[in-house]
């Protein structure tokens, strides 16, 4: 396990991973434990050592983060339909920056179907509904960058994944079949620069937050993911930051070529609450901040239930998809979106691809 950089940082600790592709050996036990150790204590960690084919760095990055560069007029036929009623998508695709909220950001979401194909593609299910792309022409290699990043990243996920299996005492392939062709979403995000003279009228203080001796807006707000784990990309522009278990803030140091992990309240709940999701926000720096989260999501059909060595009465199991779907409705860019979907539960689950 390789140190922090600094002393600013030590309550996230930057972990080697490269043990965990490689033959089991008492290096891989230990990275295992590290890795746990740090979803118990503080639910953020990041990782270096990671293979050859995840493209990660600068370069990496900017091949993704190419599609800010377009047309705005391109980028409105892949917004969601809740921001361009005419366009289809629901759930995947562009949101805009929406003015009045504590966050302020624009991206992309991005599915499954970019990496492993149109066979996962449900049209009557929102959430595996077909990913709008930009024409082939308007960014070439684009699309082939988006591939070679999905499966890359999902494979790292996949990885830790068998790594918290082991570490709960489970056979390391437990967790595998649930996030098979799951729903993992891909996001390309930018953070504009908020400027303080047009936060002066702004309604919520908290958009105001100290960092040390200095005042700073908020860009994105205290939240904790949902799903299971986020593996994050983020650009040298400093800003992230994690709660501690103790209410303090610390920062998520920006460390080239390497990969912010932290986790999600479904996985929290999974593992018996021996794994921690974590608070985490933005704070803006006066620099316009590029971040690329995946995040690594079940399958829908996937069932969620308390694991062997705990009470079976411990939480009610459900559906990732009928979970997902009740969670993502309660966001206001998805209200009023319910009832497109129909819950799995109780019906035949969908066929997987092969």
């Amino acid at each position: 396990m390789a140190p922090s950089d600094s002393a600013a940082d030590t309550a996230v600790p930057l972990v080697d991973v490269s043990a965990l592709f490689q033959a089991p050996s008492d290096e891989c036990k230990a990275t295992d434990a590290a890795i746990l150790q740090a979803a118990v204590d503080i639910g953020f960690l990041s990782i270096v050592g990671l293979p050859a084919n995840v493209p990660i760095g600068r370069a990496a990055r900017a091949r993704l983060l190419r599609i800010f560069d377009l047309d705005k007029s391109v980028l409105r036929a892949l917004w969601r339909r809740k921001f361009a009623p005419e366009n289809p998508n629901v759930y995947r695709g562009w949101f805009p920056v929406q003015p009045g909220n504590l966050t302020s950001k624009e991206g992309m979401d991005i599915g499954a179907d970019i990496a492993f194909g149109a066979s996962l593609v449900i049209p009557d299910d929102p959430l595996r509904e077909r990913t709008p792309l930009p024409a082939e022409g308007a960014l070439p290699g684009w699309r082939s960058a988006i591939e070679e990043y999905y499966r890359a990243v999902n494979g790292v996920c996949a990885t830790l994944m068998q790594s918290i299996a082991r570490s709960l005492g489970l056979e390391e392939h437990y967790f595998d079949d649930a996030f098979h062709y799951g729903l993992s979403t891909l996001r390309l995000l930018r953070y504009p620069v908020r400027l303080p003279e047009k936060l002066v009228a702004f309604e919520d203080p908290e958009v105001w937050v100290s960092r040390g001796a200095e005042r700073h807006p908020l860009i994105g707000a205290a939240h904790t993911d949902s799903g299971f784990i986020t593996l994050l990309a983020q650009d040298e522009v400093p800003g992230l930051q994690a709660r501690t278990r103790t209410g303090s803030w610390v920062d998520v140091a920006p460390h080239e070529h390497s990969l912010v992990v932290n986790f999600g309240q479904v996985l929290e709940r999974w593992s018996g609450r021996r794994i921690k999701a974590t608070e985490h926000r933005v704070v803006g720096m006066g620099e316009e901040r590029y971040s690329i989260p995946f995040f690594f999501e079940a399958r829908a059909d996937a069932e969620i239930s308390p694991l062997p060595m705990d009470d079976p009465e411990s939480f009610d199991s459900v559906l990732f998809g009928d979970y997902r779907w009740a969670r993502v409705t309660n966001f206001v860019e998805f209200r009023g979106m319910e009832a497109l979907r129909a819950p799995l539960r109780g019906t035949k689950p969908h066929p997987r691809a092969s």
